[in-house]
């Protein structure tokens, strides 16, 4: 199956290098490579690629917008998001997480963790950089104690794994870490989602860095 890819990025040799690299891949292509959010928002309606690549900052309607429009909490049949921007530049990012990106990469993270993003997104998974895991919700996050799910609370275990996740330990590093299967890994983050009523991984690390259960 060929993965249908948008991108989003106002700069002309950002566009064609992701579009360079992700249609060199055998099994992706880029459907759509656009310089501002409306244009955006237009052709992934359009077109309803498998995942749109945006950046934050673009003219008409920022990353943030864009992402809110397309997967945020309410939209029928949303799209998956991939946030790509520069960390020190962009402080809206952990909202764009918020309203419903599924993952986030520095634009320097090379081919490689690009095409990994774009991949996991495809297949329902988050990505996120493990320096921006850390980096970025520890900026931006502003520990609070949020209390976990009254009636049904997160087990030690899944407290493990919440853990390693808001770290951006993928699910075969969580496994390795933990002892345990890959199989285990997804039972563990499919009980998380729903005890803490998130759509993903990201939000999962949202909450575990609000709530102050890592620091």
């Amino acid at each position: 199956m060929t993965i249908r890819v948008l991108v989003a990025d106002d700069q002309e040799l950002v566009r064609t290098g992701f579009q360079m690299i992700l249609d060199a891949q055998p099994d992706m292509e880029v459907v759509a490579a656009v310089a501002d959010g409306a244009e955006a928002v237009a052709e992934a309606r359009r077109l309803r690629p498998d995942v749109c690549l945006l950046d934050i900052r673009m003219p008409k309607l920022d990353g943030l917008e864009v992402t809110r429009v397309l997967a945020g909490p309410g939209v029928e049949n949303p799209l998956r998001v991939v946030i790509v921007t520069t960390f020190d530049l962009d402080e809206y990012v952990y909202g764009a997480l918020r309203a419903g990106a599924t993952g986030f990469l520095l634009k320097d993270s090379g081919p490689t963790l690009l095409i990994e993003a774009v991949k996991a997104a495809a297949g329902g998974e988050a990505l996120v950089s493990p320096s921006v895991t850390v980096r970025l919700l520890q900026h931006l996050a502003k520990p609070r104690r949020v209390s976990g799910p009254a009636n049904d609370p997160l087990t030690d275990r899944e407290l493990d794994v919440v853990r390693l996740v808001a770290r951006g330990r993928t699910n075969q590093e969580v496994a390795a870490e933990l002892f345990v299967s890959l199989s285990t890994v997804k039972t563990h983050l499919g009980s998380i989602q729903a005890k803490l009523g998130v759509r993903n991984r990201v939000e999962i690390a949202a909450w575990a860095w609000e709530s102050g259960v890592v620091s």
